[in-house]
């Protein structure tokens, strides 16, 4: 195995018990944390009306956690587009890159469109199979999410963060126009130009993330992007997704050859018995999320206990139960490393949720202390595995209309 470096993806979890003051404190104590200890990169997720999550925007925990940090690659999992402007996200990232150079992410996912897992697949790929790849890795069956979509909830954030009669727009367009501000190329229709300063040259590395072989895996591909696919939110469509990726990657001035991270919801502890004890509470967080609530503040073992499943509770959250490598540093790093093979991965990111901060702290480190045992050096980025191409053209990204 190549050396694979390890990343951080961070909700900013609000445990039972605590307030999101502090869970954005914690968050920033493990980011340092993180520097200490090698991790290549540190993402924040974008999510909003949950009473369980306080990460309700990458640019502004970014802002604060790169004063608070020196060395490590910060960003976005993902901002979300559905209701942003390219315009309002350069100019945001913008203002952060001018006071830390070269050390931000832009990851850029879709809000409002299909649900994960359930969009077109690339050329030449077909769904996979539940099961098992050739190396063990679980691949759980489909889960739909159309019951999410239909839910009133759902519909309510929607109209709380659109402005009224607002329509998202098109995807596709709205990563050329992101890509066209940043390289200082955008023109409109009537060929005006567009200047945005800050972040008109904003030294930051561009991701999509996606979690199907669809729109954001053909976005990606075919502007010559990084790519990151998710294992921890849609595992039966993580092959899938990373495969569309490649099938229409294009080189590009940015990369040579497609470059992949892939995420993983991990525990660590001294030993299994611990790890499966901390573990507690995940079951009921993710049904909190798939029943449509809103993620919950993240339970004690003994609250999650308290819980009366059903049978149908149960089939809610099994894929991502299943999929969640908990245990000893060596069990979790032999899961990682049968998740990397049987994805090709370029990366890992790993987001750990325990309901003490110490002991997610903990696992990180002891994750960390593993995965360099066995050779791998976790801090290397990825615009250094990468072959750099020239600088952007106009042609490269200046939107067509």
């Amino acid at each position: 195995m190549t050396d694979i470096p390890l990343g951080i993806l961070d909700l900013v979890p609000i445990s039972s018990g605590s307030t999101a003051a502090d869970a954005l404190h914690h968050s920033i104590d493990l980011a340092r944390q993180a520097e200490r200890l090698g991790y290549a990169r540190y993402w924040f997720a974008e999510h909003h009306l949950n009473p369980g999550v306080a990460g309700t925007s990458p640019a502004v925990v970014l802002a604060l956690t790169a004063a608070a940090t020196t060395t490590i690659r910060l960003g976005s999992g993902a901002v979300q587009l559905g209701h942003r402007t390219a315009l309002s996200t350069v100019e945001e990232f913008g203002l952060i890159d001018a006071l830390h150079p070269g050390r931000l992410d832009l990851g850029l996912g879709r809000s409002g469109g299909r649900p994960p897992g359930e969009g077109a697949n690339g050329p030449g790929t077909t769904p996979a199979a539940a099961g098992r790849t050739p190396n063990g890795l679980l691949i759980p069956p489909r889960f739909s999410f159309a019951h999410l979509l239909a839910s009133p909830r759902v519909a309510l954030q929607r109209k709380l963060l659109l402005l009224p009669n607002a329509e998202s727009q098109d995807y596709a367009q709205q990563i050329d126009d992101i890509l066209a501000l940043l390289a200082g190329t955008y023109r409109s229709a009537d060929g005006l130009e567009a200047h945005a300063v800050p972040g008109e040259g904003a030294d930051v590395d561009v991701w999509i993330l996606g979690s199907s072989g669809g729109t954001s895996a053909e976005v990606a591909g075919a502007r010559g992007l990084r790519f990151a696919a998710n294992y921890h939110v849609s595992p039966a469509t993580v092959l899938e997704a990373v495969d569309g990726y490649r099938s229409f990657f294009k080189p590009s001035a940015f990369l040579d050859r497609p470059y992949v991270s892939v995420s993983a919801d991990v525990l660590v502890a001294e030993d299994d018995a611990t790890a499966r004890e901390l573990a507690t509470g995940y079951d009921l967080w993710v049904r909190s999320i798939r029943t449509a609530e809103g993620a919950i503040e993240y339970p004690t073992p003994d609250q999650a206990r308290a819980h009366p499943w059903s049978d149908e509770d149960r089939a809610l959250v099994r894929d991502r139960v299943d999929t969640r490598f908990v245990g000893s540093p060596g069990r979790v790093a032999d899961r990682l490393e049968q998740l990397q093979e049987a994805t090709e991965a370029d990366e890992l990111l790993i987001t750990t949720i325990t309901h003490g901060h110490a002991d997610r702290v903990r696992s990180y480190e002891l994750l960390a202390e593993e995965w360099r045992r066995r050779g791998h050096t976790s801090g290397t980025p990825a615009r250094e595995a990468a072959t750099p191409g020239p600088a952007p053209s106009e042609a490269a990204v200046t939107p067509a209309r």
